[in-house]
């Protein structure tokens, strides 16, 4: 099953201007220990750059940092993931999405990190 955020399809096609983009990821106060999956279905992400994304499910935050920087996630800030359970996982890779022409490419394939719990996140 694809699943593509809508959130993040929303923020991609408003765009964000250049600062907002240049903005490191907020601070967030860890609140227990990190968890391997989320269930969904998942409320909003909101990608902060290219290696964090804060996912929003129900009353809780999870902050994802991934192992290794997504070429441009940070920038295009829309994302798509599979998954064959009813939950998302660190195992889990997301593909970013690209806006060429008004149309939607496929871009680079990450990998996920722990979902850390968190707060102090604002959407």
């Amino acid at each position: 099953m694809i699943r593509i955020l809508p959130f993040a399809l929303l923020a991609s096609l408003m765009g964000a201007p250049l600062a907002a983009r240049d903005r490191p990821a907020p601070v967030a106060t860890p609140d227990g220990p990190p968890v391997s999956c989320i269930s969904m279905p998942i409320g909003q992400s909101v990608v902060r750059d290219d290696r964090t994304i804060d996912f929003f499910v129900g009353r809780k935050v999870y902050r994802n940092v991934l192992p290794q920087a997504c070429p441009g996630l940070g920038s295009e800030k829309a994302f798509s993931y599979n998954t064959s359970i009813s939950r998302l996982c660190s195992v889990d890779l997301i593909t970013v999405l690209q806006r060429v022409g008004g149309q939607f490419m496929r871009g680079a394939t990450c990998g996920l990190g722990p979902f850390q719990p968190a707060t102090g996140i604002k959407r």
